[in-house]
């Protein structure tokens, strides 16, 4: 008898404790239900906004000269400073010229005694020609000496022309810049040798304007810059290694007038004011937009969350509950993107996603903006200074 009793009892206390229970859940649930988690949101707005595109280049000067001696010669003198800005016209190296001199002064003489030469033939003939009037002179004479004036005037213009060369080479001794720019360091010093049209001497870039080739494939071409023209009216912006920004603008200044049949795309080239910083051969990165402007639903990129393959954000309802709302991307603006569907102008987003809170959950909200500030949406026709854009695209 005394193990049934001992059996009731453990039962009764089961169900006292679990009565307990019970009372104390419910006593609680109420407290959990009154707590609101406080969340940002933002009521969704659409922008004007442009499609971009990103390509990769390398700064070329607009002129660029390897400069090399056109006559043969040892190295007199370096009449620069290396890295120096020079104007065309100005004398680089000078080349010994005693060489050069001395066949001026040779030849020189020898024009003297080609003159001479010549003002005997032409008295001869100018005789020969009296003498033929009377007939007191054979007409093979005449003829001679007819001859002879013109081979004495062939070797005065022969004479000439080797000292005119004679005096070109000469001048070309002196080795001078043929435009303005920047020199670089002289590869040959004073006392040595070098070769005409083969010894590069220096290289000099221009520093004016700095030119950006890129390639655009054929189809987006068609699609989105048909209507593009070397122009300078079309702005560009330029990023170079290491920059967090595109402040550089330029603008659009040669389309090809062809596509290239190998790799089916067509060169284009944008021009840029020189700084100090930019240097030829750097690498860039060129932003180009398209012209059409089209308004578009842009919300913060940490709104957005992942949920496999589908993209969502969390849309608040009239009773402040979160909603799952699956969204379609499309283009990224520095921290916001474009929404292509699943959001129209005047719905409410959690601001900073799913990272705290999660679909069905009651909220208490606090109204914040979606700030579009230093955020370039629309790239004006310009010449200021632009912020900088982090947005991802490109082909």
């Amino acid at each position: 008898m005394k193990k049934p009793l001992l059996v009731l009892s453990i039962l009764a206390g089961l169900a006292y404790l679990s009565g307990c229970t019970e009372t104390h859940a419910e006593t609680k649930a109420p407290a959990t239900q009154m707590f609101k988690q406080p969340i940002d949101i933002a009521q969704v707005q659409s922008y004007p906004v442009q499609s971009w595109f990103t390509y990769t280049s390398r700064l070329e000067a607009v002129e660029s000269v390897s400069l090399r001696p056109r006559v043969s010669g040892v190295v007199d003198s370096v009449n620069f400073r290396e890295g120096q800005k020079v104007s065309a016209g100005d004398t680089l190296f000078t080349l010994d010229q005693r060489p050069f001199k001395t066949k001026v002064a040779e030849l020189t003489a020898q024009l003297a005694s080609a003159n001479a030469v010549l003002q005997q033939a032409k008295n001869e003939s100018k005789r020969a020609e009296r003498l033929s009037k009377s007939n007191s002179i054979a007409q093979e004479e005449l003829e001679s000496r007819r001859s002879v004036l013109a081979q004495r005037q062939a070797d005065v213009f022969a004479t000439q022309a080797k000292l005119d060369a004679a005096q070109l080479d000469l001048t070309f001794t002196q080795v001078i810049a043929p435009i303005d720019g920047v020199v670089s360091r002289a590869e040959i010093t004073t006392g040595n040798t070098v070769q005409a049209g083969q010894s590069e001497l220096t290289h000099i870039v221009s520093d004016s304007h700095l030119y950006a080739y890129f390639d655009i494939n054929e189809r987006t071409w068609q699609n989105a810059f048909a209507t593009l023209k070397g122009d300078k009216q079309t702005p560009v912006l330029m990023q170079l290694t290491a920059q967090q920004s595109f402040a550089h603008q330029g603008v659009i200044d040669f389309v090809d007038n062809r596509i290239n049949e190998q790799t089916g795309t067509l060169r284009v080239r944008a021009i840029f004011d020189a700084e100090s910083h930019l240097k030829p051969g750097a690498f860039a990165r060129i932003r180009l937009a398209t012209s059409d402007i089209k308004e578009q639903v842009l919300v913060p990129e940490k709104s957005i969350g992942t949920d496999l393959k589908n993209r969502f954000v969390l849309v608040t309802d009239e009773n402040d509950v979160l909603q799952y709302r699956l969204v379609t991307l499309g283009e990224r603006y520095g921290t916001l993107r474009a929404i292509i569907s699943g959001l129209q102008v005047g719905d409410k987003i959690a601001v900073n996603g799913p990272a705290r809170v999660g679909p069905g959950m009651p909220i208490s909200p606090k109204i914040v903006e979606i700030s579009t500030k230093d955020q370039l949406l629309v790239l004006g026709n310009t010449q200021r200074v632009l912020p900088a854009l982090t947005m991802q695209r490109g082909e």
